[in-house]
């Protein structure tokens, strides 16, 4: 099981910017796609962006597609979020989670695939 925690969250006025940070440890960080997911009150958790092994790939939401950008280390064990023209609809709790299969990329943006947890960070974008 890997662990996950995630820092970097805040209050940031619309079109801020915040860097979200999620360190891993345990398994082996560099064979697990990584992804981000958001959850606003009253909603359900949906995904925001994945990164591929090597960090060669990527993958967003359309509701993020061109602010936010995704990239990992993995010689730190640590995947990235940054976040930049923030709305007020971006407000969340921040989630980064491990796909559940090594190697595996399947379901990268569907939140059963995946199967490790941080605790989440609050993100707050006022308007």
């Amino acid at each position: 099981q890997v662990q996950l925690v995630e820092s970097g969250g805040g209050l940031v006025q619309a079109g801020g910017s915040l860097r979200l940070s999620c360190r891993a440890s345990g398994r082996t960080f560099s064979a697990y796609v990584m992804g981000w997911f958001r959850q606003a009150p009253g909603k359900e958790r949906v995904f925001v962006a994945a990164i591929t092994l090597n960090g060669r790939n990527t993958y967003y939401a359309d509701s993020v597609k061109g602010r936010f950008t995704i990239s990992r280390d993995n010689a730190k064990n640590t995947v990235y979020l940054q976040m930049n023209s923030l709305k007020p609809e971006d407000t969340a709790v921040y989630y980064c989670a491990a796909h559940r299969t090594p190697y595996d990329i399947r379901g990268y943006d569907d939140a059963r695939n995946f199967g490790s947890w941080g605790q989440g960070t609050q993100v707050t974008v006022s308007s």
